[in-house]
């Protein structure tokens, strides 16, 4: 069975930052691109950014506008890990984070991945 696990969350101040990992188990996706997505109550999953695989062990990210700049997403294939490393967070980026692995669709929506962990919450705040 797979699952997905995501850790690093916490509470910050805004302007801080945060790393988040994220990593399957019972199976590994070199190849696959993989997503982070964020949830706050009452609203629906928003995409973040992906990662997809180029070659080898190099992979190449897309953003949402609100991330671009500020977080950026890296994979470790050794490790079978993705990393979602957020600077200059704001009270807004507040919400619970996850990770998701692409099924078929359109990337930037949560529909399109088969796989999800059970999120972790990041806090921004003063």
């Amino acid at each position: 069975q797979v699952q997905l696990v995501e850790s690093g969350g916490g509470l910050v101040q805004p302007g801080g930052s945060l790393r988040l990992s994220c990593t399957p188990s019972g199976r590994t996706f070199p190849t696959s691109s993989m997503a982070w997505f964020r949830q706050t109550p009452g609203k629906e999953r928003e995409f973040v950014g992906v990662s997809h695989w180029a070659t080898g062990v190099v992979y190449y990210s897309e953003y949402s506008a609100a991330a671009k700049g500020r977080f950026t997403i890296s994979r470790d294939a050794a490790k079978n890990t993705m990393f979602l490393q957020m600077n200059s967070l704001r009270p807004e980026d507040t919400a619970v984070y996850y990770c998701g692995v692409y099924f078929r669709g359109e990337y930037r929506f949560d529909s399109s991945y088969d796989y999800w962990g059970q999120g972790t919450q990041v806090t921004v705040s003063s």
